[in-house]
């Protein structure tokens, strides 16, 4: 299904995990919302734009898109570097992320964990994977149905009384950062799902199909994150300090559903590094000869690097090809359809 396959590159571990909706919407507090929502409704516009272009361009492949909108080929070439580059950031975060989870729910030195996928992705990418895409089809509709039961137990403690959502931070309520933060968290989502939008992009069959799918998504994203926001009201906590602050408020709220959600996103990390490994991968490497050497070294390094810490790279990283990646929203959302 489309919007699966939309959905599922948008949740990521950042994402699931909370550490996005905390460095994004969540310390801005009720301003958050708001940023929440402007998010969901660029995203939806993105969205729509793309595959506009997509069917009316008769466009097949990704280097063709990045000609169509960009005035010269030598900006196409930079955006498609900066492409690469957030691809293989985003398996890295992927690794740490892994580690990240068995350091905060079972005290295991992040590093064993982060050894353990860059093995299973070492092995998996050397192999047939053409199953790995099929998890998602399974893995993302239950993380969205944990998701939204878990949104809607906060939501209940709100008007119970038990939660309070409006304890979250009023600091600096009139500091308008938080458009800009919103602007930024759609943006580097939109390098990696635009070219996923591309190759979906022979599916689509009318405008009708186009706008239901764009506005849908959207609609999504929003319930999806404002219940993840919402989960982080139930628990009283400075999640500067933490790496996966929805594992975290979940563990501490919602206990019964913690094995559950943890090994969503364990598995959801693990799709989501194969998939961003193999598009790396396939634009990256031609010659079949190095590709085991490359693989290897990919695998490695995303061990060394993950001794960062999970929310040290999302915070440093993310914001950078967000704010990279705007100049390509702007072209997409002004091209004549």
């Amino acid at each position: 299904m489309l919007i699966f396959s939309i959905i599922g590159t948008l949740i990521g571990a950042g994402f699931a995990s909370g550490q996005e909706m905390y460095l994004f919407f969540y310390r801005f507090g009720l301003n958050g919302i708001l940023g929440l929502i402007l998010c969901s409704g660029l995203i939806s516009m993105v969205i729509y734009k793309t595959f506009m272009i997509v069917n009316t361009r008769k466009i097949y492949n990704y280097d063709d898109f990045l000609q169509d909108i960009f005035p010269s080929k030598k900006i196409s070439n930079i955006s498609n570097i900066i492409v690469n580059a957030f691809l293989l950031i985003t398996f890295y975060i992927m690794i740490s992320g892994f580690g990240a989870y068995f350091e905060q729910q079972f005290q295991i030195n992040s590093i064993i964990g982060s050894i353990i996928l860059a093995s299973i992705s070492f092995v998996v990418l050397l192999k047939d994977i053409g199953g790995v895409k099929k998890v998602n089809s399974i893995v993302v509709p239950i993380l969205i149905f944990i998701i939204l039961i878990i949104g809607c137990l906060s939501l209940k403690n709100i008007f119970s009384g038990s939660g309070e959502i409006w304890r979250v931070n009023l600091e600096n309520k009139y500091n308008f950062n938080w458009i800009l933060q919103a602007i930024v968290y759609c943006s580097y989502n939109m390098i990696l799902v635009i070219p996923v939008l591309v190759n979906l992009g022979k599916y689509i069959k009318s405008k009708k199909q186009i706008a239901f799918v764009s506005v849908l998504s959207g609609v999504i994203i929003l319930v999806l994150a404002m219940s993840i926001f919402l989960v982080l009201t139930s628990v009283e906590t400075d999640y500067s300090k933490i790496q996966m602050p929805a594992v975290y408020a979940i563990d501490n709220n919602f206990p019964h559903f913690s094995g559950v959600y943890g090994i969503v996103i364990l598995l959801s990390i693990f799709s989501t590094a194969i998939s961003i490994g193999i598009s790396f991968l396939k634009n990256i490497v031609k010659n079949k000869k190095i590709y085991p050497q490359f693989v290897a070294i990919m695998c490695i390094s995303g061990v060394l690097i993950s001794n960062f810490g999970f929310s040290n790279l999302v915070k440093l990283l993310f914001p950078i090809f967000g704010y990279l990646g705007i100049m390509q929203i702007c072209c997409i959302l002004k091209k004549v359809t």
